[in-house]
């Protein structure tokens, strides 16, 4: 049995900057019986990731840090059902693509991949069993609940396929099959986490804990889509498109609301800065591997001269300059922003700048990766590339056999013809004679 202090220490680790934790209590039963948590994140392999995606990937790291066992999920399954926003033939390229991707994150967060189990979800949603399963549940959920289940994650159309409805019985099935004691995701999921919760008691199974992260809005204050480019930035985009999307992005002076900057600065940038400076201090938990062989600039957001306690600096530049601001946790840093302490002009400077340093690394490895680039060109084909016209196949004249073919009955009388005629006989030359 562990000690109270230390299940709630882990316990604190955990979910501390989750949004919501529904069944908390079971995680705490099994810190208690001196277990550790198993967990699953998931995601679908359809557009390119980005930049949002560092939300859950920082939380793994407080996951391990407190001794989770975490799978990552590449949904192909997933992918094809949410109306087919990745045809079949693009599935398993985009889910390589993925696979790679989200490795070069972790490395460059300084998060151990060797402690990460990575799985393909048609690996086990294809079996025997687990279809089974599947029938089962589709025998007891109704219409409206899977609907309603998938409402915020499976993309809602005038006239919806059947496949979003499989989605939410899907993605409950796995926390069984993956064997977890708790899913991980955001917080537009909730409706899927319930429906769990709900269904798979109904199936004989165990009720699973679920933590949400909030979601990050997009760069001009709607949601952060892959369909739309400039909400988000994606992980592989060169320094040039990231200063003009931040240039284009909303950033009202002293407006907090819908301020897709300020909110990934309280999601990502302030949690990574606080992640290196724990890490600095040897404040891993029982991940002792955290950091190393860790790609890229590893230093918090900070300036090297700022007061102890600093989680991100501001620097003021150009003709208006001044000193820089250094904020010890998010809600400084907006009161100030709201107070119009902070300038637009320079809160985008500071984001460009931090963004900027998380991608180098990234960007590097894929440029010095042709097996990564050109699974990306597979998984992410140019729509304004036209395919290769179809090379006509060559006609080769095999000709026909002797007396075959169109000729033939030409060859056949000619050749009747330049026969000799056949020898006249007596009985014939005796009767030519009688009729003379």
């Amino acid at each position: 049995m562990a000690s109270m202090l230390d299940v709630e220490a882990k316990y604190d680790l955990i979910t501390r900057r989750v949004q919501e934790v529904l069944g908390g209590d079971l995680i705490k039963a099994i810190l208690a019986e001196g277990r550790l948590p198993k967990a699953y994140w998931g995601t679908a392999p359809t557009g390119r990731p980005h930049i949002g995606y560092f939300v859950p990937l920082i939380k793994i790291a407080d996951f391990l840090r407190a001794g989770v066992e975490v799978k990552v999920l590449l949904a192909d399954v997933h992918a094809f059902l949410d109306n087919l926003k990745a045809p079949l033939e693009l599935v398993a390229h985009r889910t390589k693509y993925y696979e790679f991707i989200l490795r070069t994150v972790f490395t460059s967060l300084g998060i151990p991949t060797s402690k990460l189990i990575f799985v393909q979800g048609s690996d086990y949603q294809l079996t025997r069993e687990y279809n089974l399963d599947n029938y089962r549940l589709c025998a007891t959920v109704t219409e409206h609940d899977a609907k309603k289940a998938g409402a915020e994650v499976v993309k809602q159309v005038e006239s919806p396929l059947i496949s979003g409805l499989l989605y939410p019985g899907l993605q409950a099935l796995d926390e069984q099959y993956l064997g977890v004691d708790f899913q991980f995701g955001g917080i537009d999921q909730r409706k899927i986490f319930t429906f769990a919760e709900l269904y798979l008691p109904r199936l004989g199974y165990a009720k699973r804990a679920h933590l949400m992260n909030s979601m990050v809005p997009g760069l001009m204050g709607g949601k952060m889509s892959s369909s739309d480019p400039d909400s988000k930035i994606d992980f592989l985009d060169p320094p040039e498109a990231v200063k003009r999307k931040i240039k284009k992005a909303f950033c009202e002076e002293g407006n907090i609301t819908e301020n897709g900057l300020l909110a990934f600065i309280k999601a990502v940038l302030i949690p990574i800065s606080q992640l290196r400076i724990e890490r600095r201090k040897g404040e891993t938990g029982v991940d002792s591997e955290e950091g190393q062989g860790a790609i890229g600039d590893q230093n918090p957001f900070v300036d090297d001269d700022a007061p102890e306690g600093t989680v991100f600096t501001i620097r003021r530049e150009g003709k208006f300059g001044g000193p820089p601001s250094h904020f010890k946790d998010y809600q400084e840093l907006e009161d100030d922003f709201s107070a119009k302490k902070i300038h637009p002009g320079d809160l985008k400077t500071a984001v460009n700048k931090a963004i900027d340093s998380l991608l180098a690394p990234i960007r590097k490895v894929f440029a010095e990766s042709p097996e990564w680039q050109q699974i990306e060109k597979l998984a992410y084909p140019d729509p304004n590339v036209k395919p290769e016209p179809k090379k006509k196949k060559e006609k080769v004249y095999h000709p026909p056999p002797p007396g075959k073919g169109k000729n033939a009955q030409v060859t056949k009388t000619s050749t009747e013809s330049s026969e000799p005629p056949p020898p006249i006989s007596e009985d014939t030359q005796s009767g030519a004679a009688g009729e003379l």
